[in-house]
C-alpha cells in the first residue's frame, strides 16, 4: 500500500518526531498548525536545501545513490542502494552505507519502508542534475548514441579503439561533472562526437552519455570514488601548551593593538561616508598613526565597533563611552570582549578593499561587508580543530570539504581568511586551536542542562568567563614597576598594571609591545605631564617608586630642565599676549625668527603682544622648543589634561540565536502535541455534518448558510441541557471559516462558552460568528 509523505509523519512517535525538529529547526519557524502543513513545508526547495547543505560527501553520495536507482514510479530500496555503493576491489562496508540511508531517514530526505523507500519532494530540484557525475541515460540524448549504448559490445569495441587524446577526455568527463565545454572543437572531441561517445548539446557544450559513464567507471564503481570516512587531520608536531603560550602572546599583542587604533581615532575622528563605512583614505591615515598593516587596521576596526569600542556621532567615528572602562580591565578580559565580538559579528572583514557588484570598494564598518552567516562559518571552522593538532590549512579546507561540502564549495577563500583572522587575533597558535580558543567556542550556556542556573559558577560575573580565566593564567601576572635606562627608555617587564600603564602614557611615548613593553621619555612627553598637572617633584617621585633600576642622571637632568622652564611664559587674550618674568626670555622669543609669523611686539620689559589668538601663540611657541603655560584672566595657571571625546555607548554584538539552541525535550514535545491536536482537528473538521461544511463555505447542495444560521442557536441550546456534543461552525478572528467539535457549556450575553474534550480546554464564541450547529451523530 502507498504511504504518503504526511502519513509517513504521522506513523512517527513523538521522541522520532521531535528529533526530526530538532534537526530542521526550519520546519518550526513558526509553528505550523498540523501535520500537513509541516509535511508540506518540508518538502519546499528552501527548507530541502538547508538540510541538504549539512550533509557530508558520503551521505550526500549515497544520496545521490538513492536518485540513481530509483524505478520510473519513483522507489528504491535499501539493497539496491547497498548493491549500488558495491565495488568489486573494495569500498564502503554495507553497514556503512546503511548508516548514511538512516541518517537521509530521520532526515525524512528518505522516508517509506527499506523495500519501498522514496526521495522526499523538491530533493532534485535542489541537487545537482547530474548524479554522482554522470550524464543523463543515452535515450534521453541522441538516438544515434542510444543506438550505441544498446550494444554494449559495440560500445565496448569503440571505446577501445579511441585514441589516447580521446580518451583522455573521455575519463576526465567521467570523474564528472560529465558536461564539457569548449569555444573550439578540438579534434578529439569532434572525433568522440562522429563515434557517438559524445552528444552536442550546443555548438559550445557536450555531454557524457550515462552509460559510457558507467563503462569508464567499471573499476571504481558506478558512483566512482566514495569516501566514507572523513580525512585525518595530520598529527599535532607541537605540544598544546605550545599552542596555547603563542596564542597568548598574540592575544596581548592584538590588545595593545587594538588600543592604539583607537587612541589614533580619538586624535583624529573619521568623518563618516554618505552609504556608511571609513573612508579608504582614512583608514590607510589611521593605520600609519596606528603603525600598522592596513588589512590588520581594518580588522581591529572592524573588530572593536563590534565589541562596543566605536561610536557614532552624526557625522564621525570616535571611540565610544565604554572604551574607557575597557581599558581598565585586565588584559584577559579585554582580549575576550574583542575575541567574543570577532567570533559573533555578521561581517567578512576579508571584504575590505575589495569591490563590490558596482565596481565601488567595499570599505570598514560599511553595510557591504554584512554577511549574516559568518558567525555560524567561523564557529564550524574552529569546532573543526581538534586540540593538540595543528593543520595546514589545506588540511582543514579539506576536512571541511568532507564535513558539508556544498557550504565549503567555491568559498574556500573565506574560510582561508578566517583562518587569518583567527590567528592575528590569537585565537589559534601555530595553526592550532588554542584551549583559550575551545573554551571561547563553548562559553554559551545550554539551556538543557541548566535551566534552572544552578550550575556551578552560572552566577559568575560576564567578564570571568571561562575563556579570560584560561587566558589570564596562561599571560604573566601584571606589574607595578618599570625599569629606567640610561638612553631614557622605560622598559616594563611584562604586562603593566592599568594604573601604571595610565601613568605611562601620559609621561612617556609607547614604542613597542609584546612580552615587555618599551616606552621612551622625551622632552614633549616631559612637558605633556607637566601641562597635566605633574609637577617636577611628582615626575622624580613617580621615577624614583617605580623604577626597579637607579633613576638615570640624563632623566633627572631632563625634567629639572623642563621644568624649570616650564611656565616661564604665559599667554593670555588680547589678541593674546606674551609674559614673563625673565627679560631675557622674552627678549629671545622676541628675537627668534621662528616666531616672526606672529608679530610679537613688546609693551614693557616682560609682556610682548600679538594679533594671534592664545591657542595659535601657544602651539607656535612650543613647536619653536619653548615651553609656555597658558593662564585665565586673573593670572592663574591653566593646567589640563587633553580634552577627550567620546561617542555614545553603542551595543555589543550579540551571539547569533541558532534555532536549535531553544528545543529544549519539553519545548520539542510541546510542539508535538500542539501538531498532533492541530492534525486531529484539521481531520475532525474534514468529518463535519454537511450542514457545518455548508454553513462554513462548503459546496453541499440544498443547504443554505442563512438556513443553518437559524437553526443553531436551537439546537446550542438543546446541547446545553443535554450536555451532549455538537459541530459548530463559526467564523475565526480572521475571517476563516471553521469547524469544531464542542460540548458547550454555557448561552448567554452573546457568546457561547463549550469544552472541546480533545485539547481540554474552553472556547468561546461570539453567537454573531457562528454560522451553523449540528449534533453530533
Amino acid at each position: 500500500m502507498t504511504t504518503s509523505f504526511t502519513d509517513r509523519l504521522r506513523a512517527l512517535s513523538d521522541e522520532a518526531l521531535g528529533e526530526l525538529l530538532r534537526a530542521r529547526p526550519d520546519l518550526i519557524t513558526p509553528v505550523p498548525p498540523d501535520l500537513s502543513a509541516l509535511a508540506a513545508r518540508a518538502q519546499t526547495r528552501l527548507s530541502l536545501a538547508r538540510v541538504v547543505e549539512r550533509l557530508d560527501r558520503f551521505t550526500l553520495e549515497i544520496l545521490d545513490a538513492a536518485r540513481l536507482t530509483r524505478s520510473d514510479d519513483g522507489y528504491t530500496s535499501m539493497d539496491a542502494i547497498v548493491a549500488l555503493a558495491a565495488v568489486p576491489s573494495g569500498g564502503p562496508e554495507p553497514a556503512r552505507v546503511r548508516e548514511a540511508v538512516h541518517a537521509l531517514q530521520k532526515l525524512l530526505l528518505l522516508y517509506g519502508p527499506e523495500e519501498e523507500l522514496r526521495l522526499t519532494g523538491a530533493i532534485d530540484e535542489v541537487l545537482s542534475a547530474y548524479p554522482a557525475g554522470l550524464g543523463r541515460p543515452a535515450a534521453e540524448l541522441d538516438p544515434a548514441a542510444d543506438a550505441l549504448a544498446a550494444d554494449p559490445a559495440r560500445l565496448r569495441r569503440t571505446l577501445l579503439a579511441a585514441p589516447p587524446s580521446a580518451r583522455a577526455v573521455l575519463d576526465r568527463l567521467a570523474e564528472g561533472p560529465p558536461v564539457g565545454t569548449f569555444s573550439e572543437p578540438p579534434a578529439a572531441v569532434l572525433e568522440l562526437l562522429e563515434q557517438h561517445l559524445l552528444v552536442r548539446l550546443d555548438d559550445q557544450t557536450v555531454e557524457l552519455p550515462r552509460e559510457l559513464g558507467l563503462l569508464l567507471r567499471r573499476d571504481q564503481g558506478p558512483l566512482g570514488r566514495l569516501h566514507p570516512q572523513p580525512p585525518e587531520l595530520p598529527a599535532g608536531t607541537r605540544p598544546q601548551a605550545t599552542i596555547d603560550r603563542a596564542g597568548a602572546g598574540q592575544a596581548m599583542t592584538v590588545v595593545r593593538e587594538a588600543e592604539a587604533v583607537l587612541e589614533a581615532l580619538a586624535a583624529e575622528p573619521i568623518s563618516i561616508l554618505r552609504g556608511g563605512g571609513v573612508g579608504v583614505l582614512p583608514l590607510r591615515r589611521l593605520a600609519k598613526a596606528a603603525e600598522l598593516p592596513e588589512p590588520t587596521a581594518a580588522l581591529l576596526v572592524e573588530v572593536v565597533a563590534a565589541a562596543g569600542l566605536i561610536g557614532e556621532t552624526e557625522t564621525e567615528y570616535l571611540p565610544a563611552a565604554g572604551y574607557d572602562g575597557w581599558r581598565d580591565k585586565p588584559l584577559a578580559q579585554r582580549w575576550t570582549q574583542l575575541a567574543q565580538a570577532w567570533l559573533n559579528m555578521p561581517r567578512q572583514p576579508s571584504l575590505i578593499g575589495l569591490r563590490d557588484e558596482r565596481d565601488r570598494p567595499i570599505t570598514a564598518l560599511a553595510p557591504e561587508a554584512e554577511r549574516a552567516g559568518m558567525p555560524g562559518l567561523r564557529r564550524e571552522l574552529l569546532g573543526s580543530l581538534p586540540l593538540g593538532t595543528a593543520p595546514s590549512e589545506q588540511d582543514v579546507l579539506d576536512l571541511l570539504g568532507w564535513r558539508t561540502p556544498i557550504r565549503v564549495r567555491g568559498r574556500e577563500a573565506v574560510y582561508s581568511a578566517v583562518l587569518a583572522e583567527a590567528a592575528s587575533l590569537g585565537v589559534t597558535g601555530f595553526g592550532g586551536l588554542t584551549a583559550v580558543g575551545a573554551l571561547l567556542l563553548d562559553d554559551g550556556e545550554n539551556p538543557e542542562d541548566d535551566p534552572l542556573g544552578r550550575r556551578p559558577g552560572a552566577d559568575r560575573p560576564r567578564e570571568e568567563s571561562p575563556a579570560s580565566l584560561a587566558l589570564g593564567a596562561l599571560l604573566p601576572p601584571p606589574v607595578d614597576h618599570l625599569m629606567v635606562q640610561a638612553d631614557l627608555t622605560v622598559v616594563v617587564p611584562g604586562p603593566p598594571e592599568p594604573q601604571l600603564a595610565a601613568e605611562l602614557d601620559m609621561v612617556a611615548d609607547h614604542e613597542s609591545g609584546g612580552g615587555a613593553v618599551v616606552y621612551r621619555v622625551t622632552r614633549d612627553s616631559v612637558r605633556r605631564a607637566l601641562d597635566a598637572g605633574y609637577a617636577a617633584a611628582d615626575l622624580h617621585t613617580l621615577f624614583g617608586k617605580r623604577s626597579r633600576t637607579p633613576v638615570p642622571q640624563a632623566l633627572t637632568y631632563l625634567i629639572d630642565d623642563i621644568s624649570r622652564t616650564h611656565g616661564g611664559l604665559r599667554t593670555g587674550a588680547a589678541g593674546s599676549y606674551l609674559r614673563s618674568d625673565d627679560e631675557a626670555l622674552i627678549a629671545s622669543a622676541l628675537a627668534d625668527r621662528r616666531l616672526s609669523g606672529l608679530s610679537l611686539r613688546r609693551l614693557a620689559p616682560t609682556v610682548l603682544i600679538t594679533l594671534s589668538p592664545p591657542g595659535r601663540l601657544l602651539a607656535a611657541l612650543r613647536e619653536a622648543g619653548y615651553t609656555p603655560v597658558p593662564e585665565d584672566p586673573t593670572g592663574a595657571v591653566v593646567l589640563s589634561k587633553p580634552k577627550v571625546r567620546r561617542a555614545p555607548a553603542r551595543a555589543v554584538v550579540a551571539p547569533p540565536i541558532d534555532p536549535a539552541s531553544g528545543l529544549t525535550r519539553p519545548r520539542l514535545l510541546g510542539i508535538v502535541e500542539h501538531l498532533r491536536h492541530g492534525d486531529a482537528a484539521a481531520r475532525a473538521a474534514r468529518r463535519a455534518p454537511l450542514a457545518v461544511r455548508a454553513a462554513t463555505g462548503g459546496a453541499v447542495d440544498g443547504i443554505t448558510a442563512v438556513q443553518a444560521h437559524s437553526d443553531a442557536l436551537a439546537v446550542l441550546q438543546q446541547a446545553v441541557r443535554d450536555k451532549a456534543r455538537v459541530w459548530v461552525g463559526y467564523v475565526d478572528a480572521h475571517g476563516t471559516t471553521n469547524s469544531r467539535l464542542v460540548r458547550p457549556v454555557s448561552i448567554g450575553a452573546g457568546y457561547l462558552r463549550a469544552e472541546d474534550e480533545r485539547t481540554q480546554t474552553i472556547h468561546t464564541f461570539a453567537l454573531s460568528r457562528v454560522t451553523a450547529a449540528v449534533p453530533e451523530a
